[in-house]
């Protein structure tokens, strides 16, 4: 890759990773505080939606949006998706109730950047690295997810939820600068326009677009659940739960970089994607079953956390990155408009349902719902095409 590129790369990737920080930066500790100080925070129902809100809302955005950027530039549309991204942080910031919060959660997520990101990422980037890119992107939500994890507790005892909803605000009018003053610019890449009826009728890619919906709805209901199961089983509070995210994600890290690294090398992601998928379903089927006891050794809940960061990081790194290859030149655009849709989709419906099931039924529910979206998952990609290697 030239230094343009990488450079155009690592930024957008960063910009990237922090609209996920907007939506993940949460997760570990807001159930937990919603309850104790937030007006109507003791309904699960309702954390479920302020944590699934964002992402409902950039399932609406994610098309026009990155429709506005074909016409009038990736960079002014960025622009004003972090702006009102930033301004959406501000409001959940001062919220004292829960629906206040909710409202800054929406606005957080109809400044849905990601097509138009993910767009730029393949204007500035030839033919032949745009994968390496793509994975670049994708594995900032990786990375993402794991420094929310491990920072999250020590943000929230240090400066709080509001403190958190603004450090995220500010990050965001950083990544204005970054978008105007480090991403290289590039020509207007105008493309034969491609039909979304002709995307949508691409099996390979509904499979993949399946995918990231059910890996989105497992992750953001599992943590409606994760952090007071920690509270319950291990004893620490939420300020504490970094001293458990930070060893597991790490370690989490280093596991998954040989399945990717063989599949990519040898032509064999198929049989990446079953193995993880697989892991994620045993997951699933594990919580559910010693969640429903009344004592959980921790050594278990924390040994269950780690395969679930291993599936996620390898799943998360691998799908947009097969996604830019298996999609038609002429539709990588549109390609990568539904599969964020259908991210963020993901998204709202794992706060939603997984906060209606955890209210209104029990938390191991919540694993019953992950485990069968995860079965059929892996049926779906027991059918999918073997991707060749690298290079071929």
């Amino acid at each position: 890759m030239s230094s343009s590129e990488i450079r155009a790369s690592v930024s957008l990737a960063a910009i990237f990773a922090l609209r996920m920080l907007g939506l993940f930066l949460i997760l570990p500790v807001f159930a937990v505080h919603a309850k104790s100080h937030l007006v109507g925070g003791e309904n699960a129902t309702l954390v479920g939606i302020a944590m699934g809100a964002m992402g409902l809302a950039q399932a609406f955005f994610h098309v026009p949006l990155g429709m506005a950027s074909d016409r009038y530039g990736r960079k002014p549309v960025i622009v004003c998706g972090l702006v009102i991204f930033a301004i959406g942080s501000f409001i959940a910031a001062g919220a004292n109730d829960i629906f206040v919060t909710i409202l800054g959660r929406v606005l957080q997520g109809m400044g849905a950047i990601s097509a138009a990101v993910m767009a730029l990422v393949a204007d500035s980037t030839r033919d032949e690295h745009r994968t390496k890119a793509m994975a670049m992107v994708g594995g900032s939500i990786g990375v993402a997810f794991a420094v929310s994890l491990v920072g999250a507790p020590l943000l929230y005892r240090w400066i709080g939820m509001d403190g958190i909803f603004n450090v995220t605000g500010v990050l965001a009018f950083a990544a204005i600068l970054v978008v105007l003053f480090v991403v290289p610019s590039v020509p207007s890449n105008k493309t034969q326009s491609v039909s979304l009826a002709s995307v949508l009728k691409d099996r390979e890619l509904m499979r993949l677009n399946y995918g990231v919906f059910a890996l989105h709805v497992t992750q953001i209901a599992v943590f409606v659940v994760v952090p007071g199961a920690i509270v319950q089983y291990v004893g620490w509070p939420v300020s504490e739960h970094w001293k458990i995210y930070l060893p597991v994600v790490l370690l989490s890290f280093f596991l998954m970089l040989p399945p990717i690294f063989i599949g990519e090398k040898q032509g064999k992601m198929k049989h990446v994607f079953v193995g993880a998928i697989a892991l994620l379903l045993l997951v699933q089927l594990g919580m559910w079953s010693v969640l429903a006891q009344p004592v959980v050794p921790s050594a278990v809940l924390i040994a269950l956390l780690l395969a679930f960061f291993v599936a996620f990081n390898i799943l998360e790194a691998a799908q947009p990155s097969t996604v830019s290859r298996v999609a038609p030149p002429s539709a990588k655009g549109a390609a990568l408009g539904v599969y964020n849709t259908l991210q963020s989709l993901g998204v709202a419906v794992g706060g939603f349902a997984g906060g209606w099931l955890k209210q209104h039924a029990d938390a191991s529910k919540v694993f019953m719902m992950a485990a069968g979206l995860t079965l059929v998952w892996l049926i779906i990609v027991f059918k999918m095409k073997g991707l060749p290697r690298r290079g071929t």
